[in-house]
């Protein structure tokens, strides 16, 4: 069998996604085109010799439609000839399209293929491509009561797994601290590119804030109650914050995958094989309690145990989701999202997955661990879930 394997990953900081926030100023093809660059500028590569390049992305419309992965590929200058697609899978969109790209070169339709994705949720503010949208008889014949957003999902699951307000918060402030104490250890740093925004170089990432304290948190309002829902989830006692959820956020990331002959033929260094893929549907009510699922489906289809994994990576969409799959698998809190998650870094929907899945790259290489996993709650009660092999 073919082998697929990571050689680089590339992300920008990630800014605020609100107007002034450090990226809003660079439009969401220039962000993603910077990382491409890198790629080919990185790893000694001519644009032709990429096969295909697949990016994510949630919100295509506006300043992201007509196929951001292709206009991002002529923007970066890539040879004509490269084509290009973008992949919505919501949040993991990204991860979904290093999927993609790692099981072409399994198939063998690639020998070379950039992944990545992108998300400027300042300029396409999230949810603007539901605008204007009707509702599907069908659908609302299986729902009638509708669904919910994801913030009311994230208070549902933490009702049902009985975590408490000072334990989200807590958990948020810890998520803070490991991101700014990975920071100031310069353990982005080979992962990182500086983004030129109006002749200064935006450099690290805006949204940690290494003073987060459990009071500071504690003085925030529940951010999704509203008297609709309310009414309609009487029991709940509303904890999410915003302080006990990602920013929104800007930000492009992209990784380098290739059949591990091809990369040796090129002189590179495989630094990772690509061991194992799931993906699954779940409760579109709870929504985001997919990476339960997809994680125990991945670990049997593997072979390995949580124990066997040394690094996961489990994405903070709010701090209720990576909560109530630890508890669940049983999992180490030690090695869950030790460099901090998107509470501190930020979630930029179309590009989290792959920045995920470099800091997971990045935390193997530096504690010397051979498998981690990496795996995201999705809209609509989806979860992607990869595990990869250190070499």
């Amino acid at each position: 069998m073919r082998t697929a394997v990571l050689v680089d990953v590339v992300r920008t900081p990630s800014g605020r996604g609100k107007p002034g926030g450090a990226l809003s100023a660079v439009h969401p093809v220039d962000l993603a085109a910077g990382v491409l660059t890198a790629v080919l500028e990185r790893n000694g590569l001519e644009s032709r010799q990429v096969d295909d390049v697949l990016l994510g992305c949630v919100s295509q419309i506006g300043d992201q439609a007509m196929n951001i992965a292709r206009q991002s590929v002529l923007a970066a200058g890539f040879d004509e000839i490269v084509p290009a697609t973008t992949i919505d899978r919501q949040c993991g969109s990204s991860q979904q399209a290093a999927h993609f790209a790692a099981q072409g070169v399994i198939a063998g339709a690639y020998e070379v293929v950039i992944a990545g994705g992108v998300e400027s949720m300042s300029r396409v503010p999230l949810g603007s491509s539901r605008t204007g949208g009707s509702r599907s008889t069908l659908l609302h014949e299986r729902y009638p009561d509708g669904l919910v957003n994801q913030g009311v999902s994230a208070e549902l699951i933490a009702q049902k797994w009985e975590l408490s307000r000072d334990v989200l918060d807590a958990y948020s402030a810890e998520s803070h601290r490991r991101a700014a104490d990975a920071a100031s250890q310069g353990l982005f740093d080979s992962q990182l590119l500086a983004v030129n925004v109006d002749g200064s170089a935006v450099t690290s990432d805006e949204t940690v804030r290494p003073g987060t304290t459990l009071a500071g948190l504690g003085g925030l309002n529940p951010a999704f109650r509203t008297d609709e829902m309310a009414a309609r989830f009487p029991d709940l006692d509303w904890r999410i914050t915003a302080g006990n959820s990602s920013p929104l956020t800007d930000a492009a990331s992209a990784v380098l995958i290739m059949s591990e002959e091809k990369a040796h033929e090129l002189g590179l260094t495989p630094r990772a094989r690509f061991h194992a893929f799931a993906v699954v549907g779940d409760d579109p009510l709870f929504m985001l309690t997919g990476p339960i699922p997809a994680t125990q489906r991945i670990l049997e289809r593997s072979g390995l145990t949580i124990h066997d994994l040394e690094a996961y990576e489990v994405n903070e969409a709010f701090a209720s989701v990576p909560l109530a799959w630890a508890h669940d698998l049983h999992a180490d809190p030690a090695k869950l999202n030790a460099w901090g998650g998107a509470i501190a870094l930020g979630h930029a929907v179309g590009a989290s997955g792959t920045r995920l899945l470099g800091t997971l790259l990045a935390t193997l290489e530096a504690t010397g661990g051979r498998y981690g996993l990496q795996t995201m709650c999705e809209g609509g009660g989806m979860a992607n879930a990869t595990i990869i092999e250190r070499l």
